[in-house]
């Protein structure tokens, strides 16, 4: 797994009037390998629905639909994957529940990504690397000395790497030295985009983090 890792956050898709369902079709038109759902604020109901409407979408370009914090919905759309943090559900209990699931897990600093590591997931995310405006009150920046470093325990464990947190298309390549995949929310959404802007960044964004 190698390239972009576009997160369809609703939060920031409300604020801009963008659907979440055009706005994945957009991004899936570059076709990344991997496509998380971040519903923080919504329902069980709607987030269960928004899911079930990615997973064939994602299904039929081979994009691995993630969904973030909700083991138990991922696993009734049918979703590859799910993100959890360290305050979220743990690993071994994800995998106890949902062992079909592929586990992505969080991590902000170097402690709590080699407890992670010991425990074998799917990947695992780092960050943030830069400051962001997507997450408030985040954790601190680990800069990209930070990132080099986590990378270098990742490869060791055999562990892809998430590169996450204010990169964008200038940072893009900065991150990609030093990780697998990088995570994007902001960098797909300048102000007042529209749907074509989506899919032109993300598009350019793929061609940057290409293998």
């Amino acid at each position: 797994m190698r390239g972009l890792y576009p997160l369809v956050d609703l939060d920031s898709l409300e604020q801009r009037g963008l659907s979440p369902l055009a706005f994945a079709e957009r991004v899936l038109a570059a076709r990344p390998p991997l496509l998380q759902l971040r519903a923080k604020a919504a329902g069980a109901r709607a987030t269960l629905e928004l899911l079930r409407a990615l997973a064939p979408r994602c299904r039929a370009l081979g994009t691995l639909l993630f969904a973030n914090d909700r083991p138990d919905l991922a696993l009734l759309a049918g979703a590859e994957g799910v993100h959890v943090g360290q305050d979220d559900v743990p690993l071994a209990e994800v995998r106890r529940f949902a062992p079909s699931l592929r586990v992505g897990v969080s991590t902000h600093d170097l402690a709590q990504l080699e407890r992670t590591l010991a425990e074998r997931p799917d990947y695992v995310a780092f960050g943030p690397v830069f400051a962001t405006p997507s997450k408030r009150g985040h954790e601190p920046v680990v800069g990209i000395d930070g990132l080099g470093r986590a990378h270098a325990l990742a490869r060791a464990a055999g562990v892809p790497l998430v590169a996450i947190g204010g990169i964008d298309l200038e940072r893009a390549t900065l991150a990609r030295a030093h990780a697998e995949l990088v995570a994007v929310i902001g960098a797909l959404l300048p102000p007042d985009a529209t749907l074509d802007d989506v899919e032109r960044r993300a598009r350019e964004l793929s061609r940057l983090l290409a293998p």
